[in-house]
């Protein structure tokens, strides 16, 4: 393996999409949700909290713990692939730049976007196509989560799409989205090849020519871990997606979330 890359990117946005294609690449692992984070993250905890890192010189612990992050991770994906580039996609490694880059110097994070609108659209047709199952989301007793509105809220308050747009605005705050490539959903699906060359571009290897409308599945999750929104089956075609928010949601609430998130609109230049 020559390098890491990582896809560090909003959910509902074609950030599974984005790994099958590049999949389609006989040089490119790439990775469905991964834990990889997790074990550096771990390790940073027991290196920060153990007596007998902190007993030890602080620079060369420092020098040593660097070492062990850069060369586990590259470990790790030496044991489970012999392919030359690696994509590891995890929604914490943009947030999470300043503990990546120690770990791993300069990385290149792609980040998938989408109007904020079509996002949470997504999540409400995941939650009524699936009401044999129960969601705690809606509670009739509290009288929480029972309207489009209620779930709305809830879904841009907590976790995965408020925590990931919150950090997504940390990121832009720090400054360091000047070390992410971002890519729109939209794009993809209307350009696939030219994003795709221009992400190659970034990336900085050679460009592939995709099969656009036949984009096979090669990541697989268990997606009962994530309950009724962790639907990770892609479609087998690239094309447009026009939007549904309007009529899943209704205009009053479409309306309120672009008013709401006017800096996302405004940065990803989304327009109403």
């Amino acid at each position: 393996m020559e390098k890491i890359f990582f896809n560090s990117s909003l959910p509902r946005s074609g950030s599974t999409l984005l790994q099958n294609i590049l999949g389609q690449n006989p040089d490119f692992y790439t990775t469905p949700t991964s834990g990889v984070l997790e074990l550096i993250y771990g390790a940073r905890v027991n290196y920060t909290d153990s007596p007998e890192f902190k007993a030890q010189d602080t620079e060369l612990m420092k020098k040593g713990f660097q070492a062990f992050c850069n060369a586990g991770m590259e470990a790790f994906f030496n044991a489970i692939t012999d392919k030359k580039y690696v994509v590891d996609k995890s929604r914490g490694w943009g947030v999470h730049y300043d503990m990546l880059n120690f770990a791993y110097p300069e990385p290149k994070i792609i980040c998938m976007v989408r109007d904020i609108r079509d996002v949470i659209c997504s999540m409400e047709k995941n939650f009524r196509k699936n009401q044999h199952l129960n969601d705690t989301i809606v509670n009739h007793a509290d009288m929480t989560g029972t309207t489009t509105p209620k779930r709305v809220d809830q879904w841009l308050a907590s976790q995965p799409v408020g925590m990931a747009i919150e950090r997504l605005n940390e990121i832009i705050r720090q400054g360091n989205d000047k070390h992410i490539y971002f890519v729109k959903f939209e794009e993809l699906c209307l350009y696939p090849q030219m994003t795709m060359d221009r992400i190659y571009e970034y990336l900085g290897v050679p460009a592939y020519k995709h099969d656009f409308d036949n984009i096979q599945q090669i990541t697989q999750e268990d997606d009962a871990v994530y309950g009724i929104y962790g639907d990770h089956t892609i479609r087998t075609k690239v094309e447009p997606v026009p939007s549904q928010a309007k009529v899943i949601l209704g205009k009053d609430v479409t309306d309120w979330i672009w008013t709401n998130f006017k800096w996302y609109n405004d940065y990803f230049r989304y327009t109403k």
